[in-house]
């Protein structure tokens, strides 16, 4: 009785019947509206009003206690505007003006969490984006792979941001994802076509031992074996294991049965003495390869295409001087080719950032983003040269003692002490490009 009591009382302060009309009273900026006919009584007609706005009242409380209890307050924005346009044409009896002031404060304060959401978002947007971007240089595709995939999972679990912003930063961050898997392909592509010309090099060296290992010419075909063996061993590049120890098997097997023969034609035919030819002095000699080294060691400073050139020079040169004896000798050797190597190695650097920047369609940067991006590039070929040298080392540890390995097992120390060469000639100029950074 006492809640149909306060239900009518409810009823009249917030409505009237005129000419069995029931009418809600004017609230807010709302004029007085009809709200539904008198069928039994006006008070019946008005109790029954005034239990449809509870029954409104009641949507309104549901929602409002969802939403403080959730997380994600923005998804009710849109359930929370929808009532309270419901308001002005929704058929009751009540304090609609009340409802309307707690749906506000409630659309308010969702809008001030999507606010600060999106910042957040925002925030971490940026971040993601900055990251994608920084792997514009990376050739590490394994591991900045992972990275990229972790990145793209980043940006789908985060929110939205102010919509005048969103097409710009999905603009940027999948811009730099494309770029990334462009450069990889391209890269891949590279490597594919370096392979293939690094294979073809090898197969071709095959070829010619394989056209000389039957020669009856044992003098003149010892020395082109052995021009072979050096070329085998500057072919450098890199191929999958099996397939380079096929090669390599092929190779030598070519290489051993030529010089199986020799030891044969050399076993039934007496050696005679060989006259040795007049030459320089060993003093003239050594002031000589000592002035090719200061040449060479001076070429760093020259434009890398002129140093080049320069370098081969050198090397020309060098074969026309006449031996050095004693400790020496492997010493001022040693100058010589660390220098030579300085200037092929700038080279072939110079000639990856260029191609590098061309396909990206970067720019070259600032002097000290230039001197790190070469860093970066010789630490990541450091690595590659010492995954080749570290199959060597298997293929070395696997040869027999069988004294007709003895001619691969030199060469294969040999190209380890080149690509050791390489990894110190490398580091030097990371230590150069340190030097010019602190300058």
């Amino acid at each position: 009785m006492e809640q149909h009591d306060h239900l009518l009382a409810e009823a009249r302060r917030y409505g009237y019947i005129e000419a069995d009309q029931v009418w809600l009273q004017p609230f807010m900026d709302l004029p007085a509206r009809q709200v539904g006919l008198v069928k039994e009584t006006d008070d019946a007609a008005l109790q029954y009003f005034a239990q449809r706005f509870e029954a409104f009242r009641g949507k309104v409380d549901e929602l409002l206690q969802k939403m403080d209890e959730s997380e994600n307050k923005g998804s009710f924005l849109m359930k929370a505007l929808h009532l309270k346009d419901q308001i002005a044409t929704y058929d009751g009896l009540g304090d609609f003006a009340a409802i309307h002031r707690r749906l506000t404060d409630a659309e308010e304060a969702i809008k001030v969490t999507i606010a600060r959401n999106r910042e957040k978002n925002l925030a971490t947007k940026i971040s993601l984006i900055t990251e994608v971007e920084a792997l514009r240089d990376t050739i590490d595709w394994q591991e900045s792979g992972e990275k990229l995939k972790d990145l793209r999972q980043g940006w789908i679990k985060t929110g939205p941001v102010d919509k005048q912003l969103t097409d710009e930063l999905e603009t940027r961050f999948h811009a730099a994802v494309e770029d990334f898997f462009l450069r990889k392909k391209e890269f891949m592509a590279e490597k594919k076509a370096m392979t293939n010309r690094v294979y073809d090099k090898y197969k071709e060296l095959i070829h010619k031992s394989e056209g000389l290992q039957n020669s009856p010419d044992f003098d003149e075909t010892t020395k082109k074996l052995k021009q072979l063996q050096l070329d085998w061993r500057e072919v450098g590049g890199s191929l999958p294991r099996k397939q380079a120890n096929e090669l390599w098997t092929r190779f030598r097997a070519a290489h051993n049965h030529f010089f199986e023969r020799l030891k044969e034609h050399i076993s039934t035919k007496p050696r005679t003495d060989s006259d040795v030819g007049a030459g320089s002095s060993g003093n003239d000699n050594l002031a000589k390869k000592r002035a090719l080294v200061a040449d060479a060691e001076a070429l760093l400073n020259r434009p890398m295409n002129e140093a080049v050139t320069k370098a081969k020079e050198l090397q020309a040169a060098w074969k026309k001087v006449g031996p050095v004896r004693g400790e020496e000798s492997d010493r001022v050797w040693e100058q010589f080719i660390l220098a030579c190597d300085k200037v092929f190695e700038m080279s072939a650097l110079e000639h990856f950032v260029r191609k590098r920047h061309a396909t990206a369609g970067t720019s070259a940067g600032t002097p000290e983003e230039q001197v790190n991006t070469r860093i970066q590039a010789l630490r990541e070929f450091i690595k590659y040269d010492q995954q080749e040298q570290s199959v060597l080392e298997e293929n070395l540890g696997k040869l027999s003692d069988s004294p007709g390995n003895e001619t691969f097992r030199t060469m294969l120390q040999g190209k380890i002490r080149a690509f050791e060469r390489k990894t110190r000639t490398k580091n030097e100029l990371i230590d150069l490009l340190n030097q010019r950074l602190s300058v």
